[in-house]
């Protein structure tokens, strides 16, 4: 078992010591290690890709690697190099080290790092969600003010949220653009520098997040006073529920869409009880929902892992 993800990563911690009180062999990786404490043997021949990746403590054997849980690993970085042999060795790494591990013979990828990439796409992943039979809130993804403004001026309540959630560091202190509700006076035209994507914002009681690993579903709601519950866990009650008729079909739908068996999907509740398709995070966190509810999570990942692909 191969597990891609960085130093600092609770939520693989768990899933190994879970592997490991089943003597499963595991060998955890970060491909941002590469190539300091990471190295790469990699052949390709007639007979298929064979080699070994080599960390300071563990060997994995690249032809018998049968599943691959690939989290959140760092990104290559070589610091003592100039701006444009960097950039050059980033790309071979990428292209080199990346093409290897997702090119692993019979492995099951949790998920495979190239699906993960495609699910990340908002736009494509909004799409999907509208192919596979759920809810979406009226949206819009412009660059022009006016666009902006009049989608507002038709919906009334209205939010913004980033197409992707780069770190800023604000004071030292690393801060993320947070979804926000706008108005139509708030809608300047510096809207035109990039994509920005609005949404109807919809009248809620609850939010609910449904991670799918595998052919489980585990629903909890998440009760709070937030716009975004992200923004202070602190503040959240966790219930255990079971999903609406429908939902469930439309969750495996979605996942076929993207060749994906992990998923982390975010719903909000309408003041009529409906679910409203928000987002699909393939990499999402859940760990800290067990905590909270018991559920089995950790024992569902691992029932996954050790599936034969």
């Amino acid at each position: 078992m191969l597990v891609v993800t960085s130093l600092h990563d609770p939520t693989a911690d768990v899933v190994i010591n879970e592997l490991h009180g089943r003597d499963v062999p595991v060998v955890r990786l970060d491909s941002g290690d590469f190539p300091a404490s990471l190295s790469l043997e990699a052949e390709i021949t007639e007979h298929g890709l064979r080699g070994r990746l080599l960390t300071p403590s563990r060997t994995a054997d690249l032809a018998n690697v049968r599943a691959l849980y690939y989290r959140r690993p760092s990104g290559f970085a070589f610091p003592h190099l100039d701006e444009q042999d960097a950039q050059f060795a980033v790309t071979q790494a990428r292209y080199g080290l990346g093409g290897v591990l997702a090119s692993l013979p019979d492995c099951l990828y949790v998920n495979h790092p190239h699906r993960i990439g495609d699910a990340e796409f908002k736009p494509a992943g909004l799409a999907a969600a509208a192919k596979a039979g759920f809810l979406l809130p009226p949206t819009l993804i412009t660059s022009s003010p006016d666009a902006a403004r009049l989608f507002i001026k038709r919906h009334g309540s209205v939010i913004y949220e980033p197409l992707w959630n780069p770190v800023y560091l604000v004071g030292g202190v690393s801060s993320v653009v947070k979804v926000a509700e706008v108005a139509e006076a708030d809608i300047t035209d510096d809207v035109a520098g990039t994509a920005h994507l609005f949404q109807e914002r919809v009248p809620k009681v609850a939010d609910v997040r449904a991670t799918v690993i595998g052919g489980d579903v585990f629903c909890i709601r998440i009760d709070s006073d937030l716009l975004d519950w992200r923004t202070d866990y602190s503040r959240l009650t966790y219930t255990v529920v079971e999903a609406p008729p429908g939902i469930r079909p439309a969750l495996h739908r979605y996942m076929r869409g993207f060749g994906l068996v992990f998923g982390a999907f975010d719903f909000a509740v309408g003041e009529d009880g409906r679910w409203w398709f928000l987002e699909c995070n393939p990499s999402g966190q859940w760990h800290w929902l067990e905590t909270e509810t018991g559920l089995p999570m950790t024992a569902a990942l691992a029932d996954l892992l050790e599936r034969t692909p």
